[in-house]
């Protein structure tokens, strides 16, 4: 399982594996504009539910604005990336997969 470093503004997780099923969940928060994970992928897709504050997602080579009630997909194997353009951000981040898996793209 991936750690908390990966996502700066990381609160906490639970794994589908702990739960029993094959979604993971991340709660995401971020305070500052401009903060917003590295460019990376999963092997799986991934949603993200965006529940205060603004976005930027950069989805391959298409770029989407996302704020309160929009849900952004990322698809499996395809690089990632979002900034907080209005802060407070909180989102949920479903993995589609009972364990946490990143592959980091940028240092």
């Amino acid at each position: 399982m991936s750690d908390l470093k990966h996502s700066p503004g990381l609160r906490g997780h639970v794994t589908g594996r702990d739960l029993g099923c094959g979604v993971t969940v991340l709660f995401v928060t971020a305070d500052e504009v401009g903060k917003g994970p590295k460019l990376h992928w999963h092997p799986y897709d991934e949603l993200f539910v965006i529940r205060r504050g603004r976005a930027r997602f950069t989805v391959g080579d298409e770029v989407i604005e996302g704020g309160p009630g929009d849900v952004i997909r990322g698809p499996a194997h395809v690089p990632h990336r979002f900034e907080v353009i209005e802060a407070p951000y909180e989102a949920q981040d479903i993995h589609l997969n009972e364990t946490w898996i990143q592959t980091d793209i940028e240092d």
